[in-house]
Order: C-alpha cells, then sequence, then structure tokens
C-alpha cells in the first residue's frame, strides 16, 4: 500500500468514535493474556453448544471466572451458542442461560434462530448474531434486529462498501466484522468436507480443517487431473490464507465497524498476546492521529512473529483476488513463545518458561510498554532453589532471569525462531 494511499485511508473530517477490540479466549490463559494485551472484550464458550469443541473451553464455574476476570478489567465477555441446534439441545439449554445469566456475561452469540427465540423466552441475556448465521445485506441485519439481536457478526464475504450501506439502513445495530486470523474454505465456514471425510462436524465444533490438506482434483467424466499450482509437498488449492486488515482499520471504522473481531480461539496464548497488541497500539493511533506509514510498517512485521500464513484482505475489497495459499497447508511464525513474565524484582524477573531457551541466547520483549521490541541477552538463569541453569528445557518451570527493561507482569518473551 502506497503512502498516499495509506494516509488517505486514514484521514477523515469527524473525530471517530473508539470501536471494541474483541481477542479470542480458548482457555483462561488467553483470556488473560487477551486482557493484559488490551483487549476490550474477549469471546468465549462452555462446553457445550459452541463451535470450537477442540478449544479448551471453560467449565461452568470456569465461565463465571473468567468473566470476574473481564469485568474487573473494565473489559467484556460474550460467550458462544453458535451450534446449529437440534431438539435435544434444548433440553439442556434452559440451565445454560441461568448459569450464564447468573456469572453476568455480557452477551451471547447465536446462529440458530430456534436459540435465538429460546435465549429471549428464558433469560435477559443480550444477543448477538454470530458470522455463522452468513448475514450478508442489510435487511438480513434489520430482520435480526427485529427479533431481538443487539449485534450482528458479518459475515467474512461482505465487502467495505457493503458495511457502510447497512450501517446507514440499520444505524440502531451494532456491527462486528473480523479483521484478522484464519478463513474458512466455506462460506461464512459453513463446511461439510470434515464431517464427509472424518465424521468431525464443523457445525458443531469439531472441524478437522480439512481444506489444509494436501489434495488432487479430477472431474470424474475426464482422465486429466485439474491443472492447478503444485510442489513436491502437494496443492494446497482449498487453503485460504489469513485475513489481516490492521492497515485499513480506520476505513472500516468510517464504515459503521464497532467492534473488531480476532479469530484464534484454538490458537496459542503468544499468537493472542502477539496480534491483540499490535491492533491495540493501531486503534490506539488511529484515535491520536498518529497512525503512520512507519508505525503501520512496524506492527505488520509484529503480527508476523506470530503463527500466520500469507495474508489477505479477504473479501472487503473487490481488487483483493488473490486469497489462496499455494505454498503450504503449515502457517510459519517467525518467532517462538519463551516465557510470560510472572514478577518483576529488582534484579531480574521471575518467568514461566514456555520453550527451550539458553543462557547467551538472545530474548525479545511483547508488551504494550515502551519495552516492546526490546532485545537482550539472558546473562544467567536460576530455579526457584537458586541453582543455576544453563540450559532451560523444562516447559512450565519458574525461572529468574536477568533483564535490562522496565517490563510488566503479563509481559511475553519471544525468541527468533531461526
Amino acid at each position: 500500500m502506497s503512502d498516499i494511499l495509506f494516509e488517505k485511508s486514514i484521514k477523515t473530517e469527524k473525530k471517530r468514535p473508539k470501536a471494541e477490540l474483541l481477542a479470542p479466549a480458548g482457555n483462561l490463559e488467553k483470556l488473560i493474556t487477551a486482557l493484559h494485551f488490551g483487549a476490550d472484550a474477549v469471546y468465549l464458550a462452555g462446553k457445550k453448544f459452541g463451535l470450537r469443541a477442540f478449544a479448551d473451553n471453560f467449565g461452568d464455574e470456569e465461565i463465571a471466572e473468567a468473566v470476574r476476570i473481564a469485568h474487573e478489567a473494565n473489559a467484556k465477555a460474550y460467550v458462544t451458542l453458535n451450534i446449529f441446534a437440534s431438539n435435544a439441545d434444548f433440553d439442556q439449554l434452559g440451565d445454560y442461560l441461568a448459569i450464564l445469566e447468573e456469572a453476568r456475561a455480557d452477551a451471547v452469540l447465536v446462529t440458530d434462530v430456534g436459540v435465538l427465540d429460546f435465549v429471549k423466552a428464558h433469560s435477559k441475556l443480550p444477543i448477538h448474531i454470530s458470522t455463522q448465521a452468513n448475514t450478508t445485506n442489510k435487511y438480513a441485519v434489520r430482520h435480526w434486529k427485529q427479533l431481538g439481536a443487539e449485534r450482528v457478526v458479518l459475515a467474512r464475504e461482505v465487502p467495505l462498501r457493503a458495511i457502510r450501506e447497512i450501517a446507514d439502513f440499520c444505524p440502531d445495530v451494532q456491527l462486528e466484522a473480523f479483521v484478522h486470523g484464519a478463513m474458512c474454505v466455506s462460506y461464512s465456514g459453513r463446511c461439510l468436507m470434515s464431517n464427509y471425510l472424518s465424521n468431525r462436524d464443523s457445525n458443531r465444533g469439531e472441524c478437522v480443517q480439512a481444506c489444509r490438506w494436501e489434495w488432487q482434483v479430477r472431474e470424474v467424466s475426464r482422465d486429466d487431473w485439474l491443472p492447478v499450482y503444485e510442489d513436491s509437498r502437494g496443492s494446497y488449492i482449498f487453503n485460504s490464507k489469513d485475513m489481516n486488515m490492521l492497515s485499513h482499520l480506520a476505513e472500516l471504522l468510517d464504515a459503521g465497524v464497532v467492534s473488531f473481531k480476532i479469530e484464534g480461539r484454538m490458537k496459542s496464548a503468544f499468537y493472542v498476546g502477539t496480534v491483540t497488541a499490535a491492533y491495540r497500539r493501531a486503534l490506539d493511533a488511529i484515535y491520536e492521529g498518529k497512525f503512520t506509514p512507519e508505525l503501520n510498517g512496524i506492527l505488520q512485521r509484529e503480527l508476523n512473529k506470530a503463527s500466520h500464513r500469507d495474508y489477505t484482505t479477504g473479501f472487503y475489497f473487490d481488487e483483493d483476488m488473490s486469497r489462496q495459499y499455494y505454498d503450504s497447508s503449515k502457517a510459519t511464525e517467525e518467532y517462538k513463545f519463551i516465557a510470560v513474565v510472572k514478577e518483576v524484582r529488582d534484579d531480574g524477573v521471575l518467568i514461566e518458561q514456555r520453550n527451550k531457551f539458553a543462557v547467551g541466547d538472545e530474548l525479545e520483549i511483547l508488551s504494550l510498554g515502551e519495552a516492546c521490541g526490546k532485545s537482550f541477552t539472558v546473562q544467567y538463569a536460576r530455579d526457584v532453589l537458586g541453582n543455576d541453569v544453563s540450559v532451560c528445557n523444562r516447559v512450565k518451570q519458574l525461572l529468574e532471569i536477568n533483564c535490562p527493561y522496565p517490563i510488566a507482569v503479563g509481559d511475553i518473551l519471544r525468541k527468533f525462531n531461526g
């Protein structure tokens, strides 16, 4: 994106309202990480009724704890109820809604109109419409509002120009849109491949991501295979690039989006922290009129440090037609998650280790503070008994190491994955 086009995209005559930065919370650690790195809200799932059955998710008491932690951080917590429900699902739904109300969840995300009707009849919980509902036009948004929803998560397929029309047509409906993360091969994530090939239903939270597998395709009446780009590793013609809209947040704000959603409840805490921090810094800079091409470049490099495929702006812009990732089915990760800071001491920091490192290694800091991006060499490492450790290779062990920069509890240490 040229500097001229970039500056044009962030200028406006009016003061932009602050939008919500919404981060994924696949478990309690990821929730705490998201809040530490600047999320205004988190979305999470219980053990039932959500579309990420293989994330750690939250038990009933854990949901209450998660909401409490979010509220203490002046953030909101939304709980997913976005399965396509069968008759049997409603037998337990009433009790579950009571648990969410008692926990003071800020909203529930629903897809199924029957679930929406049930939530309205059995609770006072605010209702958000999940992206799984495939909402792509202003009349559908208005109808969801008439049915009782206060927010609609738009389908990823909705272009930016259409979002503006929807916001103008439905000014009393909150619009939420995805800005970062994995893209599904199927329309709004409604995939049947996983179910057919592995008996794991993507629409009930068990997607096996069959689209990331290596594929060869042939039309049954012909002998020749579909000519697609491939190499010795295979062909990945169903494998989408990852969404990255960091450069275009101002345009989404101007279009009427009030909540920016990061995908990734099954991603690592390192991913959640890295991506949330980058978008937090971008949004704050936009509000302050300080989002420059230079800062955009810095934050794009930050995003590359977490697990990702090549990036695309998805369907927001008609001219972006390069959405498939042909190189591999696997994501790349420029940096490894080494440790999280647990305590700041006068002469060092106490860390909880996540990956192997050694004395003499260079570590980099992920923080919302002034130390972000700073690197330092590990001069010593000591365990809780005071013993020197030269090679640190025990996951979750507590270690004291040196750190010359001012960092905070919850900050992350990472290492170049070269």
